[in-house]
């Protein structure tokens, strides 16, 4: 270790002496802006710009001692931060570059996409979202941050909450669906899972909400393509969710890829200024997505020195990857392109981010060997993870009452993703363990140990074609693809299935179908899995589908045709154990649709809260012409947002509201009794939807405002109640004015978006 010079020891003795961290955690500026400005009085330009500047981590995963490239960079000032490098000592070795071999000894931050868990993985977001309990949400962030920051990790690119309306697009999976409201919901419950109460605890990290903004509603739902929407539609469907996490107190916030009003949004000042900062009050740092200053060329906006300056002026601080601004900025600022204060101001944020991480205090508080070594993957989180996992299942049908399964006697397992252990976590897991997750075959072994017979066969690959499928499976989550002839396979999956008494086909996507470029043209289950589950029913023995998928998918033909259909997404790494406890009914289902399920593509986008056109589809029709509809198929959609079935029958009745007319500010009681008419206890929720019905602009056919997760004994009824104030029915108007206008309004509740129990009211102002 070299010696630390004197100028660092000046530096610390500043930084150290004035308020405790804990004192100020969570707070920008005030407490910090003392210790800050002592430091920034001792930076030079280029080390101001080398804290904005986050290059990924690269050869250090290899180990130090072969490092040269990020080492020197490191040691030279030019380097702000690292991510996706892990483990709590090559951390610790990173650190001590920065912090005993600078001339300031300014600390890093580690960052890494820890997007639905660590080591220990819960579902994919899409399916997190379906299980509309936010306490769980919350928690699940919650041990995910535990688990990273035991491995030196201060910094998670989650949540993302992009709303999207098309499942093409292959990044639908990583965020909460089509819904403003619950997206709103979840975001909010991500950052407080993830920071805490106290960021300077070294089991708390700071969350950075993406991608902003409106990068879910890329045109044809292909990945980093153009976005163009009013502004209307941005503040009252599209914004939201970013603004929760801003108001939850989140420490970061990414760029994303596309462009907003003809401007990508790496360098919109609109967005990251106006919107962010002067609108909403965000107080952290904004770093952009991979390399997205220098995409900013292929745009159309200019080139490297143009594009640096561009997203400096617009109110960028961290560049990842990209190394625009610490080449170019020095440059832009003789061009008089950017100011020196903007450069300060950026500097600034970064080092009130780290301030409030507590690591000038101390810079290896997330580097203790010993939490890594007890903290990570326990039995305890894995419970966790399993019961989670188990309530984002969704029971989509279940005819005839095939499910749950009895553990007895012979149970054919059959399809391609049915005992392939590295697909159950899904996409972005980039930390996980997947020799120790738990495969659909082992889950279901698990649960009936003796008792029952698992026989198992592939049945045909993931997909006929094989070139397809090693796109599928680029990053490393093999498909095991076999080489005989599908009707090979076929014909050993019919040979087991005649030799058991039921059938559960694991059909769908695999893991990495979906995620970062992964978009899809076409969203059905693949021509060759379709072809099995035809041979499959003509056995005559009952058959259970069971859809892996990251995406809403387009299961018309399996909806009309299979009797058992469950949707299990991605569900982690207790993937195996939680689909067994669901399908042998330890746990009742109660998983409810975050995102709509299409008929086919040609419906996409699809949502339950869209607007009315002037020649709507009378109710109850399938067509009539000159009005808003298909020739050939309805306009319904085979499943649609909020819904989910359960092994308990759910009643509703007596929807009652508090008064039909109402004033200022006065509040709308809403009630409801939900009857469990089954014999077995299960979790129902309970959904408020409402309509504006007239309105200065066009508003939505619905909305949903609250909802509520309720246990409810066989036999058993539930009066469950809602509050609504005129804050519940603002919206954006075309003044972008945040205001609720007085009329009539329908209150709708019910288990799901079309199956509801309506009446109507008048509010006054």
């Amino acid at each position: 270790m070299r010696k630390i010079d004197s100028i660092y020891v000046i530096i610390l003795a500043v930084l150290v002496g004035c308020s405790s961290p804990k004192e100020s955690s969570n707070r920008s500026g005030s407490s910090y802006d003392s210790r800050i400005d002592s430091l920034m009085a001792l930076m030079t330009l280029e080390e101001k710009v080398g804290q904005l500047n986050l290059p990924a981590a690269g050869d250090i995963n290899t180990g130090l001692a072969k490092s040269t490239g990020i080492v020197s960079r490191i040691k030279e000032g030019k380097v702000g931060g690292l991510f996706n490098i892990r483990t709590a000592e090559k951390i610790r070795q990173a650190q001590k570059v920065a912090v005993e071999e600078t001339r300031l000894g300014i600390p890093l931050i580690f960052g890494m996409d820890v997007i639905h868990g660590y080591k220990t993985l819960f579902p994919i977001p899409l399916g997190m979202s379906c299980v509309w309990d936010m306490d769980l949400v919350e928690k699940s962030a919650r041990l995910a941050a535990s688990e990273a920051t035991a491995d030196g990790i201060a910094w998670t690119f989650s949540p993302m909450v992009d709303v999207s309306r098309d499942p093409r697009w292959g990044r639908i999976s990583e965020g909460s669906g089509e819904d403003t409201y619950l997206g709103s919901q979840i975001a909010a419950a991500m950052v407080r899972g993830y920071q805490g109460d106290d960021l300077t605890a070294n089991n708390t990290m700071m969350a950075c909400v993406k991608h902003y903004a409106l990068y879910g509603a890329a045109e044809a739902g292909r990945d980093y393509n153009t976005v163009d929407m009013s502004h209307i539609r941005m503040y009252n469907e599209y914004f939201p969710p970013y603004k929760a996490a801003v108001d939850a107190g989140v420490g970061s916030v990414m760029a994303s890829f596309n462009e907003v009003d003809g401007v990508p949004a790496t360098g919109s000042k609109w967005l990251m200024t106006e919107v962010l900062r002067n609108q909403w009050g965000f107080d952290g740092f904004v770093v952009t997505d991979y390399t997205g200053i220098n995409e900013m060329i292929d745009h159309g906006i200019g080139d490297t020195l143009a594009v640096a300056a561009r997203a400096l002026d617009a109110g960028i601080d961290m560049d990842m990857v990209s190394d625009a601004l610490l080449n170019q900025t020095k440059k832009a600022i003789e061009k008089g392109l950017v100011t020196e204060a903007q450069v300060d101001a950026a500097c600034r944020r970064i080092l009130e981010a780290k301030f409030k991480l507590g690591l000038f205090d101390d810079p290896y508080k997330y580097c203790d060997l010993e939490r890594a070594k007890t903290e990570i993957f326990t039995e305890s989180n894995r419970q966790v993870a399993r019961d989670i996992a188990a309530e984002s299942i969704v029971l989509l049908k279940n005819e005839k009452g095939v499910l749950p399964l009895k553990k007895s006697g012979k149970i054919a397992l059959i399809g391609p993703m049915a005992n392939n252990i590295e697909n159950m976590a899904g996409t972005w897991s980039v930390a996980g363990d997947f020799e120790k997750s738990i495969s659909i075959i082992e889950g279901l072994k698990n649960a009936v140990g003796e008792n029952a017979s698992i026989q198992y066969a592939r049945g045909c690959n993931v997909v006929p074609d094989a070139d397809l499928e090693s796109r599928i499976s680029i990053f490393g989550k093999p498909t095991n693809r076999d080489e005989r002839s599908e009707e090979a396979l076929l014909a050993e999956a019919l040979k087991v299935a005649k030799s058991s008494d039921v059938v559960v086909a694991i059909i769908g996507e695999a893991s990495e179908s979906t995620g970062e470029s992964s978009s899809m043209s076409n969203i059905e289950i693949p021509e060759n899995q379709r072809k099995m589950m035809e041979d499959l029913m003509k056995t005559g023995k009952p058959v259970v589908a069971v859809i892996l998928s990251g995406r809403p998918l387009a299961i018309r033909w399996e909806a009309e045709n299979l009797p058992t259909l469950v949707n299990v997404f991605f569900a982690g790494s207790e993937a195996g154990d939680a689909i067994a406890d669901v399908l042998f009914g330890d746990v009742n289902p109660s998983g409810k649709l975050s995102a709509t399920f299409p008929q086919n593509v040609g419906q996409v986008p699809i949502y339950y809260n869209h607007k009315n056109t002037g020649r709507p589809l009378p109710e109850g029709k399938w067509f009539q012409k000159f009005r808003s509809n298909y020739l050939d198929i309805p306009n319904e959609p085979v499943y649609p947002f909020g819904y989910g079935l359960s092994y308990s029958s759910f009643d509703y009745s007596n929807l009652t509201i508090s008064s039909p007319k109402l004033t200022g500010d006065q509040t709308l009681k809403v009630s409801v009794d939900v009857t469990n008419s089954g014999d077995v206890a299960g979790k129902e929720v309970v959904q408020l939807y409402i309509r504006d019905v007239v309105g200065s602009v066009t508003r939505p056919v619905k909305e949903l405002k609250g909802f509520e997760k309720v246990l409810i004994n066989g036999g058993e009824t539930k009066t469950v109640s809602f509050e609504i104030t005129p804050e519940d029915l603002k919206f954006y108007n075309s003044d972008l004015e945040f205001v609720w206008e007085p009329g009539e309004f329908e209150i709708m509740v019910g288990t799901n978006s079309r199956d509801v129990l309506s009446t109507s009211m008048h509010w006054n102002k």
